[in-house]
């Protein structure tokens, strides 16, 4: 294993595992927020007036451990999907460092290898994220496992939302080049030129940059909840409508208006900046770790070689 694949993998291993705390830590309030951003009526006839609203449900039928409805399955496609993610950023990044001489890489660059990285991660664990949507927004108490969720609908359902998941690659491609261009301006400007940030700093720009990022792509966001959202048995044939792009964007201004498309806005930022900046922050701290970790295993594998050679 060379150390272009090394630190390709030291990286995707130090995001992997961040994305698993942070998506375990912040599960409950990850519920709350999808089913409420999963509820399309009329204001008047809303179930859910606000956040707290959900919470309350699930303390008041006795179904507080169905807040984790879902967990196994969101953790494997968390940490599978930051894997790759991670994995194929870091690679594209040092591929075309390697490629074009050049010693840095533009925001446009940045940019599309990201959106290249998140791309390919949507298109292999887009039924995970599909199972754990639906999982998550079965009422409390309802929810089924991860094979029965896939096995009841056809392998296309299981890619619901794959069109608009690709659209969203455009969010952590935002949220990241934002991260490493804030990163590499703060440790320029500190005296030493240290070469990691501080627990404190990371999590700051982890937030700000996801912050951004949430808010531009937010309408996206909230069509693909409702995509992928578990159907009711209230009103079948409007829920199936409401499965295409085009049926989402219309359903919600039907109902809701304008304003609807930012419905649980502060509910996803607060979420998502939450777990990015804890899984910036996480990575940034056990990457040196990992580090250590991957070269014993490299020593540990390569001394066994050399002691079954000489036998």
């Amino acid at each position: 294993m060379g150390g272009f694949d090394m630190e390709s993998l030291v990286d995707a291993t130090a995001g992997a595992i961040g994305s698993l705390a942070s998506t375990t830590i912040l599960y409950p309030l990850d519920t709350c927020k999808t089913k409420y951003q999963a509820e399309l009526r009329t204001p008047n006839l809303r179930k859910y007036r606000n956040l707290s609203d959900v919470l309350w449900e699930a303390i008041s039928t006795r179904q507080v451990l169905s807040l984790y409805q879902g967990l196994g399955t969101k953790n494997l496609q968390s940490f599978i999907s930051s894997f790759i993610y991670f994995y194929g950023y870091s690679f594209f990044k040092r591929l075309y460092v390697e490629r074009s001489g050049y010693r840095s890489i533009s925001t446009k660059a940045n940019l599309l290898i990201a959106a290249v990285a998140g791309a390919c991660t949507v298109a292999i664990t887009q039924p995970l994220d599909t199972a754990a949507s639906r999982m998550q927004t079965s009422d409390f108490g309802k929810s089924k496992g991860l094979w029965k969720t896939l096995s009841e609908d056809s392998w296309e359902e299981a890619f619901d939302g794959l069109g608009i998941s690709i659209l969203l690659t455009i969010n952590p491609a935002i949220q990241y080049t934002a991260f490493d261009q804030l990163k590499q301006r703060l440790l320029e400007g500190q005296l030493g030129n240290p070469q990691s940030l501080s627990a404190l700093s990371a999590f700051l720009l982890g937030a700000a940059s996801k912050c951004a990022a949430t808010c531009l792509t937010y309408p996206a966001i909230r069509c693909k909840v409702m995509i992928q959202s578990a159907e009711s048995s209230e009103d079948t044939e409007e829920v199936k409508s409401r499965k295409t792009v085009s049926g989402a964007l219309y359903a919600i201004w039907n109902k809701e208006g304008f304003l609807g498309f930012f419905k649980g806005l502060r509910a996803q930022i607060l979420k998502t900046v939450l777990s990015s900046a804890l899984l910036l922050m996480i990575k940034e701290k056990i990457t040196k770790s990992t580090w250590v970790l991957f070269l014993g295993i490299r020593r540990f594998l390569f001394l066994s070689r050399s002691r079954l050679k000489s036998s």
